[in-house]
């Protein structure tokens, strides 16, 4: 006999913290931030419905819950394996999905992710392009190796100029600051004429006045200077300082037009404008080199010799690529015991410009990008379950009543990211924005606070209570430091009809770039099982330091080391005090404070547990 959702045993994920990877072709395939691992939702639809049930996610981002229900159909060794780990009774098989997501952006990489092509097709469109590229735009990259063999850039180094406080005369930052065998940016300015010495942060960062081509009118910017190259001849890899014939390529592009397909638009700053290094960015085409604008506007250009189905593939690769790793956006890095430094992608969940901005071969890069994308479309194409994505805001479904078997969803982090702001180059190129009047988040720039995000949840958890058949159930995940995000959560979801079944965590093997970086930052998402109810909230306050005592004795009963730590037990509070109806007491801050100062106090050590469940 068929079971329902509401017989399903799903206790295993909810009595232990839930392993997620940010590994693998479908997670790495685009970009975009605080996704969760397809892997990990695939276990969740798998426990919590049958075969032929209807999951449907009202924050949809990227699409990974409807490549999680994809995934249910034909799960690889890994994921069963997984399953059978954490004693759950799956039934394989597949089931339909219905994707709500506000975000343009976000609304295209789910429909192309989870409605994929050919992959064998795809890969050959996606070097035929690259090919023509090559062959017609390949000497923009061109470089001689140092003993004066032709080669290619891989990657090149352009370094803010400064002013020396001290002397007055001009240096690179490049040359003041940067070091190589081993590699250091130091945060010391020294100046190569003087010798003076200061912080980096007292030092004038040059500006000039340049007309702007594109817009016909005078800009500000930053004055930045090609300085370090990095090439390969052959599979010989090499890097030498930038020399005259460099700067000679770069006059010769100055003469080559841009292409039509690059959008000149405005951009429209809100949150994350920063005067200082944002100082002249006003435009899309300011966050490119004029080589890399021109190569990915070539690109975009020639995708228009497929049909409809292959170029939107075709720029779903492209634009995976675009933002990351495409524009000044993309830096290098010193890395403890390197002798280079390091080239690496643009700073997740920030439109961050550094003083050392990295200009990427797209042709090369697009190429290693191409296996990952490939391999992607191969996980998913060919099944039977249905795969629905809209490209509206979930405050208003259109679906008849109790239609839904499970919802699995992880609602915007209040003020965390700006999705609109971040995706906001990426739309440019689709030539379509998303619409913010109903974003779910807490913006200055917006006019949004506190009130207008919980009324923005509030109304898309009553959609959602309406969609769910009576003993549907909703897995939330969230993030926030904010004891008030997590109270304006906990009030929107109460006031729709739902209340807390159980809790748990995601044990995040990697933590976003936020996570890592944030004061304040949350390591593992806290987890909440909701079923229809009417749950009035507990007017008796929390006891936070018993809670925190008890919290780090069960934590210390276990194997798990990383559920002592203080990002974990705050976690494990929030999950605490919402499943108990009471209001979060603490930010993240002030937890860890007080977490440190008990532990102090009560030394509490970890003991080994034999045969541990998780």
């Amino acid at each position: 006999m068929r079971k329902s959702s509401s017989t399903l045993d799903c206790n295993a994920l909810y009595e232990c913290a839930v392993p997620t990877k940010r590994t693998g072709s479908l997670y790495r395939a685009f970009p975009y931030p605080t996704k969760i691992s397809p892997e990990t939702i695939a276990l969740f639809i798998g426990a919590h419905t049958n075969p032929g049930d209807t999951v449907f996610d009202g924050f949809a981002g990227s699409g990974t819950t409807g490549l999680a229900a994809l995934l249910c159909e034909r799960p690889d060794a890994e994921l069963r394996n997984e399953a059978k780990r954490l004693g759950l009774d799956i039934k394989w098989g597949a089931r339909n999905t219905v994707l709500y997501e506000l975000g343009a952006l976000g609304a295209f990489v789910a429909q192309n992710l989870t409605h994929p092509p050919d992959p064998g097709d795809f890969s050959n469109a996606a070097k035929q392009l690259l090919k023509q590229a090559w062959d017609d735009d390949g000497w923009m990259y061109a470089a001689e190796d140092p003993i004066g063999n032709q080669g290619a850039i891989r990657h090149l180094v352009w370094s803010d100029q400064l002013r020396c406080p001290s002397c007055g005369g001009s240096a690179s930052l490049w040359r003041a600051c940067v070091s190589r065998e081993p590699a250091v940016i130091a945060p010391t300015f020294t100046c190569p004429h003087c010798g003076y010495e200061t912080a980096l942060d007292n030092v004038e960062r040059l500006i000039e006045e340049n007309i702007d081509g594109l817009i016909g009118k005078p800009v500000e910017q930053r004055i930045r200077r090609p300085a370090w190259l990095y090439g390969a001849t052959g599979r010989r890899t090499w890097s030498r300082q930038v020399n005259s014939a460099d700067i000679e390529l770069l006059a010769r592009i100055a003469d080559e037009s841009i292409p039509a397909a690059a959008p000149c638009v405005e951009v429209p700053w809100g949150d994350l404008h920063r005067k200082g290094y944002h100082r002249g960015i006003s435009h899309l085409h300011h966050f490119y080199t004029r080589r890399n604008l021109i190569i990915f506007g070539r690109l975009w250009e020639r995708t228009n010799n497929f049909d409809a189905t292959m170029r939107n593939a075709l720029r779903f690769w492209l634009l995976s690529y675009n933002a990351s790793h495409a524009t000044l956006m993309t830096r290098v890095v010193a890395k403890s015991g390197q002798k280079e430094l390091v080239a690496t992608s643009a700073q997740p969940g920030v439109l961050y410009v550094s003083g050392l901005p990295l200009e990427k071969n797209l042709i090369l890069g697009l190429g290693r990008k191409l296996g990952t994308v490939a391999n992607a479309f191969a996980a998913v194409r060919g099944g039977k379950g249905r795969v629905e994505v809209c490209q509206k805001s979930s405050c208003q479904v259109d679906l008849p009543d109790e239609t839904i078997d499970y919802v699995f969803t992880d609602p915007p982090f209040a003020g965390n990211i700006p999705y609109a702001e971040i995706n906001f180059i990426n739309e440019a190129w689709l030539g379509r924005f998303t619409d913010r009047t109903e974003e779910a988040i807490i913006s200055k720039d917006q006019g949004k606070g506190l009130t207008e995000y919980q009324g923005l949840l509030e109304a898309a958890f009553s959609e959602v209570r309406r969609l769910l058949k009576p003993d549907g159930k909703v897995t939330l995940v969230f993030h926030s430091s904010s004891a008030k995000a997590w109270n304006a959560l906990q009030e929107a979801y109460m006031r729709a009809g739902f209340a807390v079944e159980r809790t748990s965590v995601l044990d995040k093997t990697q933590g976003s770039f936020k996570q890592v970086t944030s004061a304040g930052a949350v390591r593992g998402d806290p987890v909440l099982l909701l079923c229809a109810g009417t749950a009035c909230p507990d007017s008796n306050l929390a006891d936070v330091p018993q809670i925190m005592r008890q919290l780090r004795q069960a934590a210390a009963s276990g194997q798990d080391s990383s559920e002592l730590t203080a990002q974990r037990l705050y976690s494990r509070m929030v999950a605490h005090c919402v499943e108990r109806r009471q209001q979060v007491p603490l930010d993240a801050n002030s937890f860890y404070r007080k977490q440190a100062s008990q532990a102090q106090d009560k030394p509490v050590s970890p003991r080994t547990r034999a045969n541990a469940p998780c």
